[in-house]
């Protein structure tokens, strides 16, 4: 099967394009997350998943052009709290979807569905909604290659980073920081 997968960084799409490749479809990338801030941040994670692509030989295409942090900002504003999350997938599965059916390939995933903090219920719900055309939604559980995504983006030296992208979330992870 031919399948568009939407990578959100490098160590994310290790095991799940190691999977997929594995399985015998032919796979291409796609980096749009309008959703990574600061900038360079965003290209610190650009450039991971570049570098898990060229490793595993599967094309990336990546929207630099398209980045534009107004899109998802304008999109969680008042949703700020847990809301913000369907947001911020509809946003970048929407745009998946587009382009795997312009692209004529038979399903779309994303690289969300390896991560255990993602709401997998909703990715699912949205990706299947998304689906139409001749191009279905693969969902698939890949949570089970947590560890190794893990062991192996460290032995390649692949940046990670220790939340989901948005300033939202960084805050939350690194809030004990504050002195309150």
């Amino acid at each position: 099967m031919r399948i568009l997968l939407h990578v959100c960084c490098g160590p994310c799409s290790i095991t799940v394009a190691r999977t997929l490749l594995d399985e015998g479809h032919e796979l291409e990338g796609l980096f749009f997350n309008p959703n990574i801030h600061p900038l360079g941040e965003y290209a610190k994670r650009r450039d991971g998943a570049l570098e898990v692509a060229e490793r595993l030989g599967f094309p990336l295409r990546v929207l630099d052009a398209e980045y534009d942090p107004k899109v998802f900002f304008r999109a969680v504003t008042g949703r700020e709290d847990d809301r913000r999350c369907g947001e911020c997938y509809r946003i970048r599965l929407t745009r998946a979807a587009e382009l795997a059916r312009e692209g004529g390939f038979e399903a779309f995933t994303t690289t969300l569905l390896y991560s255990k903090y993602q709401k997998h219920e909703d990715i699912a719900a949205l990706g299947q909604g998304l689906a139409a055309d001749g191009t279905g939604f693969l969902y698939r559980d890949f949570r089970s290659g947590w560890k190794d995504g893990i062991r192996i983006s460290k032995e390649w030296d692949i940046y990670r980073q220790q939340w989901c992208g948005c300033l939202y979330s960084e805050n939350e992870r690194y809030r004990a920081l504050l002195k309150t």
